[in-house]
């Protein structure tokens, strides 16, 4: 059973407003409003988000994630509960919501390296649940004989870097592109639903 007083973060990476992955992220955006949950929302696209972690930033890294990034740093210590919305494009999430990865949650903010210590130590601790919504263009075999990188990447390396016991849900609609528009529907159903 999930607490009242929800304080749920939505990162969505898609290039275009009319698609399918950015309706999704406002349905799911407006239930929770309506559901008086406490929501933050990153269009990563939409505020033209730099992905690209260069030469200068990953030299320094070790001294912690650039201030011109703290908005972003706010929103992750701010929530229990990470909302990903992307497609799954060649086996894996879209490069702009990866170099969201690289570029936030770095050194001091998702993690730390004691002195001496042989394994980084979780920061983001707030963070209690992992939601994933990802849309597929192909059927769910031909990503599972990919490798499944993006669902493999949340659920090994991010969730690690979060509380204890951290869930991850994953919500994935397979074989959209040839979907029709009653499967869509569906589908935003269950997402909201299960977010609910």
């Amino acid at each position: 059973m999930f607490a009242q007083n929800r304080r749920l973060l939505i990162v969505v990476a898609h290039p275009v407003k009319s698609s399918f992955v950015t309706a999704a992220a406002e349905r799911i955006r407006s239930r929770l409003l309506a559901n008086e949950h406490e929501v933050r929302f990153t269009d990563l696209y939409g505020e033209g988000f730099d992905p690209a972690l260069g030469a200068v930033e990953w030299e320094t890294r070790h001294h912690g994630v650039p201030a011109t990034l703290a908005n972003y740093v706010d929103d992750l210590q701010w929530c229990t509960e990470l909302v990903l919305v992307y497609p799954t494009w060649y086996g894996s999430m879209p490069a702009m919501m990866k170099g969201w990865f690289d570029r936030v949650r770095g050194k001091g903010v998702a993690w730390d390296l004691p002195p001496k210590a042989a394994m980084p130590r979780a920061l983001l601790k707030n963070i209690t649940r992992i939601w994933v919504v990802s849309t597929h263009g192909s059927p769910k075999w031909v990503n599972v004989v990919q490798g499944e990188g993006g669902r493999r990447y949340v659920r090994r390396a991010t969730r690690l870097t979060c509380a204890t016991g951290c869930r991850v849900k994953w919500l994935g609609f397979y074989g959209s592109n040839g979907a029709s528009h009653a499967d869509r529907q569906a589908f935003l159903e269950r997402i909201v639903t299960a977010l609910e």
